[in-house]
């Protein structure tokens, strides 16, 4: 696949992972779900997801490094920044070739375009919070955000994947 394909594979994502309602306790099932879907494979993350402006669910998996949790924080700006999905955001500016800093003038410090965050959107609303992951290879993160996202949602999983 190509930059391009990626790019359009995200926006995709970005369309149809989204929810007619969403809640504490679908963020609570949702960070179980993702804990261990992590479990089960061996992974060493840390997984936060936070609605209306507060932490909903956070877990740091054995092995989990403390940088971990800057990594999600830096992510979580992001997409509550741009409405985005932080791995779709930045293929683009790689596409692009340019960096958040040159476009926008944002601090790396305290935005990461990463994959692993993405947000959660709720039908007729908009965007009201993120679920981000941390601590595997980028492309993973955001995978496993997607997998947990489809599951949730009823939707073909495997359909909506990176390859």
């Amino acid at each position: 696949m190509t930059i391009e394909d990626d790019i359009a594979k995200v926006a995709e994502q970005e369309r149809l992972l989204q929810f007619d309602r969403f809640d504490l306790g679908d963020a609570f099932s949702l960070g179980v779900h993702l804990r261990q879907l992590a479990v089960e494979r061996g992974h060493a993350v840390s997984i936060d997801i936070c609605i209306n402006g507060m932490q909903a669910f956070f877990v740091a998996l054995p092995q989990a490094k403390p940088d971990f949790e800057h990594w999600i924080r830096r992510k979580r700006n992001l997409v509550l920044r741009f409405l985005r999905a932080s791995y779709g955001f930045g293929l683009e500016l790689k596409a692009q070739n340019t960096t958040m800093e040159e476009k926008f003038g944002l601090n790396s410090a305290d935005y990461a375009a990463h994959g692993g965050g993405f947000p959660i959107t709720v039908r007729g609303v908009g965007c009201i919070g993120a679920v981000t992951v941390s601590g595997l290879p980028q492309r993973d993160d955001h995978n496993l955000v997607v997998e947990a996202l489809a599951f949730h949602l009823r939707l073909d999983e495997a359909s909506l994947r990176l390859s």
